[in-house]
């Protein structure tokens, strides 16, 4: 393994039990959302920044599958339910 004494602390890598550390923190509902924004916009270790902000960008996704799947399914969902009331006032 290589000496990271000589990395200055804002360049030094995190290990893999910190991503597992970081991501369950950010996993939180409100707290880790808020972690996460002082981690993405703050000025502290650059692989931590980076990190959440991959996290960032990956929630943002996540937000607008799930708007998009919703609204298709509220859209299919009321379409078949209107069609259900027009074919009882119909007859």
């Amino acid at each position: 393994m290589s000496n990271n004494n000589n990395i200055p602390e804002q360049y030094r890598p995190i290990s893999m039990w910190g991503y597992f550390g970081y991501e369950i923190l950010f996993s939180i509902p409100l707290v880790g959302f808020i972690i996460l924004l002082i981690c993405a916009f703050g000025s502290g270790n650059v692989n931590v920044r980076n990190f959440a902000r991959s996290y960032f960008c990956f929630l943002i996704l996540v937000l607008v599958i799930s708007i998009v799947i919703a609204a298709i399914v509220i859209a299919t969902g009321s379409a078949v339910y209107f069609q259900d009331i027009l074919s009882v006032l119909i007859r």
